[in-house]
C-alpha cells in the first residue's frame, strides 16, 4: 500500500518532510524501514526531534494517535532508539 505520509495518522507537512529527506515517500516504505531507523536516520540528518516523533511514527504505522501508543512499546521504542544510537555513535 502506497498510502502517501500526509495521509496518516500523526503526520503532517513538517513530518513528512523529514521522512522525505532520508528517503521515505509513503507508508510502505516507513514500514520497510522501521519506526526506530527512521526516527534515528532523522535525527542523524542533524534535525533535532523529541521522543514524540517516535512514537508519532509507530501510531501512524499502527492508525492511531501517537498519545494512544501503548506504554510498554513506547518504552521498547525508546529502549531501541537509544540502542540504536550508541550503535551509530561507536562506528
Amino acid at each position: 500500500m502506497n498510502t502517501k505520509l500526509t495521509e496518516l495518522k500523526n503526520i503532517g507537512n513538517t513530518s513528512a518532510h523529514w521522512l522525505k529527506t532520508i528517503g521515505i515517500a509513503n507508508r510502505q516504505q516507513l514500514e520497510d524501514v522501521g519506526t526506530v531507523e527512521a526516527y534515528t536516520r532523522i535525527q542523524e540528518r542533524g534535525i533535532k526531534v523529541s521522543k514524540v516523533l517516535l512514537y508519532t511514527l509507530e501510531g501512524a504505522l499502527l492508525g492511531i494517535h501517537w498519545n494512544d501508543v501503548p506504554e510498554a512499546t513506547k518504552q521498547r521504542l525508546l529502549q531501541e532508539a537509544e540502542e540504536q544510537s550508541q550503535l551509530s555513535h561507536e562506528t
